[in-house]
């Protein structure tokens, strides 16, 4: 035995023993089945292709990466890595893996792509003796794997940009939208799209304004209009009276008066327009905001009428010696709140004697000396209003000329009845 031994190395030897030791065995330890094999950690048993092949954990455990990680198969294990990150495989590593037929999976990507072994979809070009692979527009290949393009770094949109798995999308402020290129923004006209403007709309670049017509105003919406209460800003728009209306105001007259341009106020003389109603044997006697009717003759004895609104107490009437010679009928109208002292009305003498002295006076309708008579001269005097007056009111003064003579001894006197109407306003 010893040279049979000899021709053994001692490896072979061992191998040698064992075989006679499974040869001496029993027949029933013969039938045991001698194809079982164990593989280590992340890799199973193909009894296919008599490997072990690589366990693809990203498929066989659920969720095996939490979060936002993504799951990438590797040899023996996987990886949890941002799904952000690519993976580079060492080519020049220890060597490659064990055989591993294609796992028969459904195909995850779009049609004409297939899946590497990082899960990224390529499109693989069969060549001569060879293939390429490439990716799908909007990705590019790191190594091995497809890697999403972001082209927002690349500033392609006016405003805004979105970037999508192998795409990327614009979008627009607020007052614009995408233009025909899908990546410039133009403005939006507000105004023609039911801008929620309730009178005046002015589309300006990127946004629109409300405006409001003359006499309203824009509400703090921004978007309705107010209108404004002229009259309540200014007592001085109007002479008598301020009317709000919608979106203006208008001013108004007291009756007998009509309006002058826009906001004053003028006395109707109704005895000039005919709009009276005084008979054919009276007088239209108008003054401010309305008129009279006074009797032509007005005269009462022992006067006569001697011409129109004067009349003449005759000398051979023994009633006329202590009378005025003539009363001569005046009429004056002046308004209400009148600032004093005024002069309101100038009399005059319309005859001069030689050596004849005039003097003026109130005879009557003075009793709460509202006027008093300022003399101008030997022929003329002024009638002053001494206090405010408030209307309507009617004074009837008998304004009397006393003329003297010493030397003659002389004296004779007249009567100017003046009838002042005060007026209800102050206009």
């Amino acid at each position: 035995m010893l040279p049979f031994a000899s021709c053994f190395p001692g490896s072979l030897l061992l191998w040698a023993l064992l075989l006679l030791f499974l040869g001496a065995a029993s027949p029933q330890d013969s039938e045991e089945p001698d194809s079982y094999t164990e593989c280590t950690d992340g890799y199973e048993w193909d009894p296919d292709s008599q490997h072990c092949r690589d366990v693809n954990e990203c498929l066989t455990i659920p969720e095996a990466c939490k979060g936002e990680m993504k799951c990438i198969n590797h040899y023996g294990g996987y990886l949890c890595l941002p799904r952000s990150a690519a993976v580079i495989n060492d080519l020049h590593g220890e060597g490659p893996p064990p055989p591993v037929p294609p796992a028969q999976h459904p195909n995850p990507c779009p049609p004409g792509y297939e899946p590497d072994e990082q899960e990224s979809c390529v499109d693989c070009h069969n060549l001569p003796g060879s293939y390429q692979c490439t990716c799908p527009d909007g990705y590019r290949k790191i190594g091995p794997e497809c890697v999403d393009v972001d082209e927002c770094r690349y500033r392609y949109c006016q405003h805004r940009c979105v970037n999508l798995p192998g795409s990327f999308r614009c979008q627009c402020e607020p007052g614009f939208q995408l233009g025909p290129n899908n990546r410039s923004c133009v403005d939006v006209n507000e105004c023609d799209m039911g801008a929620p403007c309730e009178q005046r709309c002015f589309n300006s670049y990127g946004t629109f304004l409300c405006r409001c017509h003359q006499g309203y105003e824009l509400h703090r919406d921004g978007f309705s209009c107010s209108d404004i209460d002229e009259c309540s800003y200014s007592s001085y728009l109007c002479q008598y009276r301020c009317v709000n209306e919608p979106g203006r105001f208008s001013c108004h007259c007291p009756q007998g008066y009509q309006l002058l341009a826009t906001r004053l106020c003028q006395d109707i003389d109704e005895c000039e327009s005919g709009e009276h109603q005084c008979s054919e044997a009276q007088t239209c006697v108008n003054f401010h905001g309305g008129y009279r009717c006074v009797d032509t003759n007005r005269c009462v004895e022992p006067y006569i009428q001697v011409s129109d609104n004067r009349c003449l107490c005759p000398a051979s009437n023994p009633l006329c010696r202590e009378q005025p010679s003539s009363i001569v009928h005046r009429y004056m109208s002046i308004t209400s709140e009148r600032s004093v002292p005024a002069d309101v009305f100038q009399i005059q003498a319309t005859s001069v004697y030689p050596g004849a002295y005039n003097a003026f006076q109130i005879r009557a309708g003075n009793s709460q000396g509202d006027f008093y008579i300022r003399q101008i001269n030997n022929v003329s005097a002024m009638l002053v209003l001494a206090r405010p007056v408030t209307g309507p009111r009617e004074y009837v003064l008998d304004l009397e000329m006393v003329t003297m003579n010493s030397l003659m001894s002389y004296r004779a006197s007249s009567v100017l009845r003046l009838t002042v109407f005060v007026g209800a306003y102050a206009f």
